[in-house]
């Protein structure tokens, strides 16, 4: 660290020294910016004087002193957990701070808690960022995909700062201003999604590897690692192959098999799927996701059940290697109906939200830096550039012809996992959405039907306008 006199100028400060704020204060101070830390916990202060070295970085033990730190007006950044954390931190800060002073929270905010807190703050005189940070411990250190919302004037007096500080690919950053009030909390809840629905995905290309086809450890190796050099390319799938290679340093044994099979979730899965429930775009890979990570978590039910429910695996008599192929391409296809449902999320909330977002640019940000960085973001670019208004990616004439090329492998996938009574419900979540996304006609005039016929809720016609309704009862008893 420098003296006090030279940092008395920070152009940024960090509340929260954890793994994710630590490195990042390495990072913009790596890049030539002078950074301010502070944390309640003294032990967090200390891990980043000792890691600071020479760089102009300064760790400050309480409130007052941390704000002497910053040039004004200040730009404070948050990394701190979402809810009561954060605003506990806003409200030790407020009475230190200026009128245009700007906070920043980059956790993983709810939000409509930052569009209220955005209302509060600018009642105060204060600029308020929403900002979503993706990347993980490595991210954070070396480069993240940063998504911020919030006012125009206040990200143009931190993007120097961000520009630097994220990932680049082809020389560009990853990050953008999105658009004004919650919108960078809002597409990082959403690439949060995406990211459930993926992982679901490889999960149960897993499954049906290890408890269909019997294949160990290494041969799961050589697989992920080897669709990692196609059109499969992507994070999620390089770091799944570098995970079966991985020994543990207390047994010996491949550490994948000493982990316990019970995934934890820390609420933006739901809160996607809640939210695209509230604007009606169907998310099934992103609801089953969510859904199955709260079955893994009921051990003594499952337990049970396995003992109520036993049938015999039937044996796999087919061509193995055809089989993985297949896996893989299903997989590919499965990955774009995936994204093309969180896309579809921001398409409606653009508009809801009065966010006018850049779809091109959102996927532009998300190709660096990010967990759900893939090859396949690029396609994705190319069709919002082509179409900046296209609803649903499904219908950009590129992208279907990779779905339709890949869709025999998709159902082989499906009626195979059924077959052995392996559970594969995200495969099968993308192939019904793709097939009643492709469908000219829908059995939804029943349901119709039905509801006018318990309820009077009327119903439409195929040859009038208007609402509708009949007796059923007495016309069916004629």
């Amino acid at each position: 660290m420098t003296n006090t006199q030279a940092l008395q100028k920070c152009e940024i400060g960090m509340v929260g020294l954890g793994v994710m704020g630590r490195n990042l204060v390495l990072n913009m101070a790596d890049h030539g910016f002078r950074v301010a830390g502070y944390d309640r916990n003294p032990a967090q202060i200390a891990s980043l004087r000792m890691e600071a070295a020479e760089r102009s970085i300064a760790g400050a033990p309480n409130v007052s002193d941390f704000i002497a730190l910053l040039r004004r007006p200040r730009a404070i950044m948050m990394l701190v957990p979402a809810g009561a954390p954060v605003d506990s931190v806003i409200k030790n800060l407020l009475p230190h701070l200026a009128t245009g002073d700007l906070i920043i929270d980059a956790g993983n905010s709810y939000f409509k808690d930052t569009d209220l807190r955005a209302v509060n703050l600018a009642a105060k005189g204060i600029l308020f960022l929403g900002v979503g940070i993706s990347g993980g411990e490595s991210g954070a250190r070396h480069g993240p995909s940063i998504m911020p919302g919030g006012p125009k004037e206040a990200y143009e007096s931190v993007r120097p700062v961000f520009e630097a500080a994220a990932a680049h690919v082809d020389g560009t950053p990853c990050v953008a201003w999105l658009g004004p009030g919650s919108t960078g909390h809002f597409v990082k809840m959403v690439h949060n999604g995406i990211e459930y629905g993926v992982m679901q995905l490889l999960a149960e290309t897993y499954d049906l590897m290890k408890r269909g086809l019997s294949m160990d450890d290494d041969e799961l190796q050589v697989v992920y690692a080897s669709w990692n050099q196609n059109e499969g390319n992507s994070y999620l799938i390089e770091i799944t192959g570098h995970i079966f290679s991985k020994k543990d340093d207390k047994t010996g044994k491949r550490l994948i098999d000493e982990i316990l099979a019970v995934a934890k979730q820390n609420g933006t899965g739901m809160w996607t799927s809640q939210s695209a429930m509230a604007l009606q775009v169907p998310t099934p890979n992103i609801d089953i996701a969510v859904a199955m990570r709260a079955i893994s978590a009921v051990e003594r039910e499952r337990e049970q059940a396995s003992a109520l429910y036993q049938r015999i695996q039937p044996p796999f008599k087919g061509d193995r290697a055809a089989f993985v192929t297949h896996l893989r391409r299903a997989l590919h296809a499965a990955m774009i109906i995936t994204y093309a449902q969180g896309f579809a999320v921001l398409a409606a909330a653009s508009g809801k939200y009065k966010y006018h977002l850049d779809l091109e640019v959102v996927a532009r940000i998300w190709r660096g830096g990010c967990i759900i960085r893939a090859a396949l973001l690029g396609d994705i670019c190319a069709a919002f550039h082509a179409q900046p208004a296209l609803p649903n990616i499904l219908v950009n004439s590129n992208l279907a012809r990779t779905v339709m090329g890949h869709q025999d492998s998709l159902r082989q996938l499906v009626c195979q996992a059924v077959e052995w009574g392996l559970p594969a419900p995200g495969f099968a979540a993308s192939l019904s959405y793709l097939d009643a996304y492709r469908s000219l006609w829908q059995p939804a005039n029943l349901i119709q039907a039905q509801r006018d016929y318990f309820g009077a809720h009327t119903y439409e016609r195929n040859d009038a306008n208007g609402a509708f309704h009949s007796e059923w009862e007495s016309e069916a008893e004629t």
